[in-house]
């Protein structure tokens, strides 16, 4: 755990990758978001508004490629900045501020696995983009989902930090994780500025915890999944100025595919506590800061299920709906869901840094904060009117 001596003495090199990471991807963001949304229509791509959907003119699909574009942009541009410094060792002493200089070769090791879970991010956002543009059928969408997240758990040796003896059960634990949390963005996307909003908010948390509380193992901030988590918190930014409401685009599948898949991976890369650490409860951080998120989906399917509809079956029973249904405008659900997103969050930064009791307190207040909206939403009945 940091002190506050060593935490001080890496504040100015963390803000440096703070902004070499979100600046670039949000430019980059604005730019092809606006791009996709002036050629949208002859791409074929408009949300045309029906009985399920809670805007009342087309709007622009495709947000999502500008998302993909700021990332892998960024990601470009660091690993051209990184063969120049690999390859001129003096460029890299007066460029690199002497506190990361350690931590290049790690970052330059470790450029051919972003690129290769560039790829199944790509793969799943050209996904999302059909199934905007053709409405694929979701038996399609999900094998595909689950291929792409069956190879970076097993080529790339991704597992969940769970501690759990059983490898191959690890292993389809990582897999069912992934295609969880992409549909759970997937899901989340239904009202402006909603999934990117949390989606950011969830980035920026975790990249906090990760390079607040150093890698239980080797005692080091972890910077390459925090870059990672950082970089698409850029783009989500530069997203979100042309999603703020009233949204001139929608990020559309190819968007929250690519979201919900990326945030999985760091999720994954992360390292919460060492297999015989004093923190073990640390693991629970990703429940915590995706409990919205992972809350809604869970919602939801239940509620399809309980009235005799597929799970896939879309409608205006989220959380965000039933929020308004209570009587909220849009931006206020959407800010409400904010606030329980950063709530839930907060609460994971403290895991690494407490004992056993405090861990219990900090999921208690996690499961308050669920049991809240649900005690909110009973006031709803099942048919979207106020039953107190």
């Amino acid at each position: 755990m940091m002190n506050s001596d060593t935490m001080q003495s890496v504040a100015i090199p963390m803000l440096g990758l703070v902004l070499a990471t979100v600046f670039p991807a949000f430019l980059i963001s604005v730019f092809a978001v606006g791009l996709v949304k002036r050629f949208a229509v002859t791409l074929g791509l408009l949300d045309e508004p029906n009985a399920r959907k809670v805007h009342t003119v087309p709007i622009p699909l495709g947000g999502g490629l500008g998302i993909w574009l700021g990332v892998v942009g960024t990601f470009l541009l660091g690993t051209i900045v990184l063969y120049l410094l690999r390859t001129n060792e003096q460029l890299a002493r007066e460029l690199v501020p002497t506190r990361l200089q350690p931590h290049l070769p790690g970052l330059m090791s470790r450029a051919g696995q972003i690129w290769l879970l560039l790829g199944g991010g790509t793969i799943l956002a050209i996904l999302g983009l059909l199934d905007d543009r053709f409405s694929l059928d979701w038996r399609a969408r999900l094998a595909v989902e689950f291929l792409v997240a069956g190879f970076v758990v097993y080529l790339q040796n991704l597992q969940l930090t769970a501690f759990i003896g059983i490898p191959w059960l690890t292993g389809i634990l990582s897999v069912i994780w992934i295609v969880m949390l992409i549909n759970s963005f997937n899901m989340l996307d239904n009202m402006d500025a909603l999934s990117g909003g949390v989606a950011a908010i969830i980035c920026g948390m975790f990249a906090v915890m990760l390079i607040v509380n150093p890698d239980p193992v080797q005692g080091q901030p972890q910077l390459f999944v925090a870059a990672m988590l950082l970089v698409l918190l850029g783009s989500l930014l530069g997203f979100l100025k042309h999603n703020w409401p009233p949204a001139t685009i929608f990020m559309g599948d190819a968007g929250s595919y690519f979201v919900g898949y990326w945030i999985a991976i760091g999720s994954l890369l992360s390292t919460y506590a060492g297999a015989k650490g004093l923190t073990p409860h640390a693991v629970l951080a990703p429940l915590c800061v995706l409990a919205i998120p992972l809350y809604d989906m869970v919602s939801v399917i239940w509620i399809r299920v309980r009235e005799g509809r597929s799970p896939f079956q879309a409608d205006k029973r989220h959380f965000s709906h039933r929020l308004v249904d209570l009587g909220m405008t849009k931006k206020q659900a959407v800010v409400t869901i904010y606030l329980a997103t950063i709530t839930c969050s907060l609460g994971a930064l403290l895991l690494p840094r407490t004992d056993i009791w405090g861990a219990a307190i900090v999921v208690a207040i996690v499961l308050c904060m669920l049991a809240l909206v649900g005690v909110l939403e009973s006031l709803t009945g099942s048919n979207g009117t106020k039953s107190l």
